[in-house]
């Protein structure tokens, strides 16, 4: 059975930094591409940034691109976000998601962890 297990939300200042990290286990990690979505209070889910199974690849929604940082390490099965110069806006539950190549949000999702960016 495939598992996502997100950890490293928070608390933070706004202009601050968080790493945010996604565990994953089955059978699939090592083949799939890996996904993040946040959801913000009355919205709905967003698409943040993706990275193909060999890392050599990687997309980024506008609001986030020059600030996030989506890698992987596959010998840990583990895909990570870093986010720095965090704004009041970023504040949503940040959401893990493994998908076939070129369909990120269908697939797994991890249960999501809370980023809160306080002005």
């Amino acid at each position: 059975q495939e598992q996502l297990v997100e950890s490293g939300g928070g608390l933070v200042q706004a202009g601050g930094s968080l790493r945010l990290s996604c565990a994953a286990s089955g059978r699939t990690f090592s083949s799939s591409a890996m996904g993040w979505f946040r959801q913000a209070p009355g919205k709905e889910r967003e698409f943040v940034a993706t990275i193909s199974w060999s890392a050599s690849n990687t997309y980024y929604a506008n609001s986030v691109k020059g600030r996030f940082t989506i890698s992987r390490d596959n010998a840990k099965n583990t895909v990570y976000l870093q986010m720095d110069s965090l704004k009041p806006e970023d504040t949503a539950v940040y959401y893990c998601n493994a998908h076939p190549i070129g369909a990120p949000g269908s697939g797994y999702w991890g249960q999501g962890t809370q980023v809160t960016v306080s002005s």
